[in-house]
Order: structure tokens, then C-alpha cells, then sequence
């Protein structure tokens, strides 16, 4: 879907969803339709794992680095995570865009809050809600890969990550996946055709109104 038009500013599209609302599957569809669109690549003082690669599953820091970047403020949003740090490189993201790379962030509300009070003219937040809490806990229960315990949890939490859909640009209810795909889609779209992410627009504005006909 690229533009011949260039330079555009990239997009910063946020993407929350209480777990098992189907969030992970819709961004992985848009992430493969799309190949101007990046997942961002965290930063973590968790430990490498077999098979990982740094700077491309993570940025793996140790405790002292990470400290560093929140001192620095050269992160966007971090949280501690079962005993781990993650957090969004600021200088990454804002390389990606001003090369006009669109970069996808699949966080929860806190972590989209963050993002926005930073960057409030590049992120765009979408939240994406489960048709039903009963139909949240039948999506967490036949994907097995939680305990009963577990999935209460989830099904609890979802209630407070419900309760800040309103601190978002776009909400929709995941209800049908293709229905939803496209939806989440045509935001996509419609923010990389905003105005003011497309720089080239006041240049081919003037040329068109200086042609002579």
C-alpha cells in the first residue's frame, strides 16, 4: 500500500484490548497485508531466551541500562512486568516515523496512554472489545493455555482495561473477525491519509495551482 507521494510522517497506531478480545490476531493479519507496518520492538531487562535475537524480538538491557533510559527520558512508556522492565525506545519510534514507517504498538491503556501524552500528534489509539464478558472467558477457556484461576484473572482485569475504551480514538467490538479486520483496517488507511502526516501535500497543492491549462 505504498504512496508514490513522499515524505509522509509515519503513524503510531496503538492497539489495547482486554486478553482474549482477539487484539493479537487482528494486528498480526494487518501487520502481514501491510508491509509499511513494524511492531515495535521493545526494550527489557528480561533475560534473552533460545532462538531470540537481539534488537529484533527485544532491545535486551540490564538493570543499570534500563535505569539509564528512564533517567534520560528516552522512553516513551515502560512498565514492570513479573518482575521485568519493558519500555519503548523514544529514538527508534521517532526515526521510524521520520522516515515514514508506521509502527504498531499491541499494549494495554496504560502503556497507549503514555504513548499518546508524548507523542500526541503521531499516536492514533484503537481499543478493541469482546462482544461479552461470557464470551471473553469461552475464547480465553478454548484457546488452553490458562488455568481455570488464570483465566478469572484475565476475565477480572478485563473490567478496569474496559473502564478506559473512552481515552480512545477508536472502539469497536470484535464480534466477527473479518468484520473487525476491516475495520481496523480502514483506520489504518484513513490516519495515513491524513493531512498532516502527508508532507508532499502543500508542494503538489502549489504545482497544481501554478500549471497553466
Amino acid at each position: 500500500m505504498s504512496n508514490s507521494h513522499t515524505p509522509r510522517r509515519g503513524v503510531l497506531l496503538i492497539v489495547s484490548s482486554p486478553s482474549g478480545a482477539g487484539k493479537t490476531s487482528l494486528c498480526r493479519r494487518l501487520m502481514a497485508d501491510h508491509g509499511d507496518l513494524v511492531l515495535s520492538v521493545s526494550a527489557t531487562t528480561r533475560p534473552i531466551r533460545p532462538g531470540e535475537v537481539d534488537g529484533r524480538d527485544y532491545h535486551f538491557v540490564d538493570n543499570a541500562g534500563f535505569d539509564r533510559l528512564i533517567a534520560e527520558d528516552a522512553l516513551l512508556e515502560w512498565a514492570d512486568v513479573h518482575g521485568h522492565r519493558y519500555g519503548t525506545l523514544r529514538a527508534t519510534v521517532d526515526a521510524a516515523l521520520g522516515f515514514g514507517q508506521d509502527v504498531l504498538f499491541d499494549i494495554d491503556w496504560q502503556g497507549a496512554r503514555d504513548i499518546a501524552s508524548k507523542s500526541p500528534h503521531d499516536a492514533v489509539r484503537v481499543f478493541i472489545l469482546p462482544p461479552s464478558l461470557a464470551e471473553l472467558r469461552r475464547r480465553l477457556v478454548t484457546r488452553s493455555q490458562d488455568s481455570e484461576a488464570v483465566i478469572e484473572q484475565r476475565v477480572a482485569n478485563a473490567k478496569d482495561e474496559i473502564a478506559h475504551c473512552g481515552e480512545f480514538d477508536y472502539v469497536f467490538v470484535n464480534d466477527d473477525f473479518d468484520r473487525s479486520y476491516a475495520e481496523l483496517a480502514h483506520i489504518y488507511h484513513a490516519e495515513r491519509s491524513r493531512r498532516t502526516r502527508n508532507l508532499w501535500v502543500a508542494e503538489y497543492q502549489r504545482n497544481l495551482l501554478a500549471e497553466e491549462v
